[in-house]
């Protein structure tokens, strides 16, 4: 006579598989002030996001009608480090620009 333990299932039980999670993702935002030329904050946006001009322009706009402007979605690390280069590059060209990242 067969006994209904806890052990003894006729269902075979497979381990589930968990998607890896993807990581959080960081918008990299330029702030408008009233000082940086617009000139500026173009050639920030093609050199540092690979924009091509037309895009940099339309972001620049954005930045200037709205008071800030995504300027990319990347990872933390990556998202940190492209703010840290802008405002290192701001800073060296005499410029108060600022860029700050939030998440998405």
């Amino acid at each position: 006579m067969m006994t209904n333990s806890p052990h003894s299932s006729d269902a075979i039980l497979k381990p589930e598989v968990e998607k890896p999670k993807l990581p959080p993702m960081f918008k990299v935002l330029l702030l408008n002030d009233d000082y940086t030329p617009m000139e500026f904050v173009v050639e920030i946006i093609e050199r540092f996001f690979n924009k091509n001009r037309e895009q940099a322009t339309q972001i620049m706009l954005k930045i200037h009608t709205e008071g800030a402007g995504v300027c990319g979605i990347y990872s933390q690390d990556i998202a940190e480090t492209k703010m840290n280069r802008v405002i290192s590059h701001a800073r060296q060209s005499q410029q108060p620009l600022q860029c700050i990242i939030e998440m998405a």
